[in-house]
């Protein structure tokens, strides 16, 4: 199993910037793609940033330019930072992976971390 934490939200103005950190645990060897999640309030969850193993990237149209996804393989991080932050940018960021052993393939998900732009 992989335990993911994360941590870094807060409150920011309009135009800030703030970085987000996803600490794995337990059989990290197994993750695979990697990626960022957030749920709006009355929203379903969307896709922010992904990053595969190979270290392709991939971002939502909403954020491209303004995020960036990162991986730390030897800490089992990762990381989105985010500039030009925009109140519509306010959510709930989850990070998750998936993990491949074998023939097993399981999702994993992290509880969350508040994120909230003021305009």
């Amino acid at each position: 199993q992989v335990q993911l934490a994360e941590s870094g939200g807060g409150l920011v103005q309009a135009g800030g910037s703030l970085r987000l950190s996803c600490a794995a645990s337990g059989d990290t060897a197994c993750m695979s793609i990697m990626g960022w999640y957030r749920q709006a309030p009355g929203k379903e969850r969307e896709t922010v940033a992904l990053r595969t193993s190979d270290g392709t990237t991939t971002y939502a149209d909403s954020v491209k330019g303004r995020f960036t996804i990162s991986r730390d393989n030897v800490k089992s991080a990762l990381y989105l930072q985010m500039n030009s932050l925009k109140p519509e940018d306010t959510a709930v960021y989850y990070c998750n992976t998936l993990c491949l052993r074998g023939l097993s393939r399981n999702w994993y998900w992290g509880q969350g971390t508040q994120v909230t732009v003021s305009a």
